[in-house]
């Protein structure tokens, strides 16, 4: 059971990957393309995460993965909150 949600929420983390990748396409904002990074980030780690047997959520590799990923998450906002104080 533990390894189909993994799955599930792999593929959602790809869907959004490409739904702001779709965005970034026709935008060329830098924040589609660090939030569509992030999800793919997210789910090479549940993918990851699901082939490895007999490892938990918690190890540090797993765990500093999504650090990476909810990092990013927070430069685009950051990045994006700036860009929009500096334009006249």
């Amino acid at each position: 059971m533990n390894s189909l949600l993994l799955g599930a929420i792999a593929m959602a983390s790809v869907v959004a990957s490409l739904f702001f990748l779709r965005f970034w396409r026709q935008t060329r904002d830098r924040f589609f393309l660090l939030f569509a990074l992030a999800f793919l980030v997210d789910a090479v780690n549940r993918v990851a995460l699901g082939l490895q047997h007999g490892t938990e959520e918690q190890e540090p590799l797993f765990y500093g993965v999504r650090l990476l990923s909810f990092s990013l998450i927070l430069i685009a906002i950051i990045d994006k909150n700036l860009r929009a104080r500096r334009k006249p």
